[in-house]
């Protein structure tokens, strides 16, 4: 009897420490497998088209939060283009917060605290000091980990002294520039449909428009597209399902990439 018990003990110790054991290297992997940092450079790969997504005035829930379970679902990356001032309650700093953690599916990337002065835009890019200060507290608050900006109802394109665009000569873009700040603009809008919050082409329209912009050639760069929308015009469940299917006809493609914007060519050029 004593025998068969301490045979049990035995038993029980060596479980025990192999248990431990697994559990001391499962910990040691966790410890060595690092975290992305965003803006690493990614190699392109010539054979693929990269499909930028990246949807601007975030937080706004809930079109926030049903495009990004719908990225989720899909297991694809974009880009939220977040607005300081729409940042108001817990909720949706949470929100902010979960789009920054959950890099490197999702990047969170700067579109100015106010908006443009809300949306006064003419005196905003009249007064490039202050302009430029709303982006910097933007960036503060929001701890937004990248030096990518999209202006506000603006398309115009930044990089390393190349400059083009709405505002190619316009003093904010061109201080923005000198101190580091990549301007993103975009090949192709999913717009709003008039004042009411929707998609104005349905999913399959604007999977053509980008296969005609790839065959065309006519995007800001070669093999890479950059798509705008708004998280607000996903707020109902069929247009959410709209984007699912908009996502799901291009991954069919196996050509199709989708990438967050920090791996956009220009923004990784240094």
């Amino acid at each position: 009897m004593y025998s068969a018990i301490a045979v049990l003990i035995i038993t029980s110790l060596v479980s025990c420490n192999n248990a431990s054991n697994k559990k001391a290297t499962s910990d040691s992997v966790k410890t060595i497998v690092a975290k992305p940092i965003p803006g690493t450079p990614i190699k392109y790969d010539s054979s693929k088209r990269y499909i930028f997504l990246t949807w601007d005035d975030c937080p706004q829930p809930p079109g926030t939060t049903n495009c990004k379970n719908v990225f989720h679902e899909q297991g694809i990356k974009a880009t939220f283009f977040a607005v300081g001032f729409n940042q108001v309650g817990p909720f949706k700093k949470r929100l902010i917060d979960s789009i920054r953690n959950d890099y490197p599916e999702f990047l969170l990337a700067n579109h100015s605290f106010t908006h443009g002065f809300n949306d006064k835009y003419s005196k905003f890019y009249s007064m490039p000091d202050s302009a430029y200060q709303d982006f910097m507290k933007n960036e503060k608050d929001l701890q937004i980990p990248v030096k990518i900006i999209r202006l506000p109802g603006n398309n115009t394109w930044a990089s390393n002294g190349s400059i083009h665009g709405q505002k190619a000569d316009n003093a904010l873009i061109k201080r923005l520039d000198t101190t580091g700040y990549k301007i993103v603009g975009w090949d192709l809008e999913w717009a709003q449909n008039g004042k009411q919050k929707q998609p104005k082409e349905s999913a399959v329209e604007m999977v053509k428009r980008i296969n005609q912009h790839f065959d065309d050639g006519n995007t800001n760069e070669q093999n890479a597209i950059v798509i705008l929308s708004h998280d607000r015009l996903f707020e109902k469940k069929q247009f959410a399902d709209s984007l699912r299917q908009f996502i799901s006809i291009l991954k069919q493609d196996p050509r199709n990439v989708f990438e967050t914007i920090d791996h956009y060519p220009s923004v990784q050029k240094k």
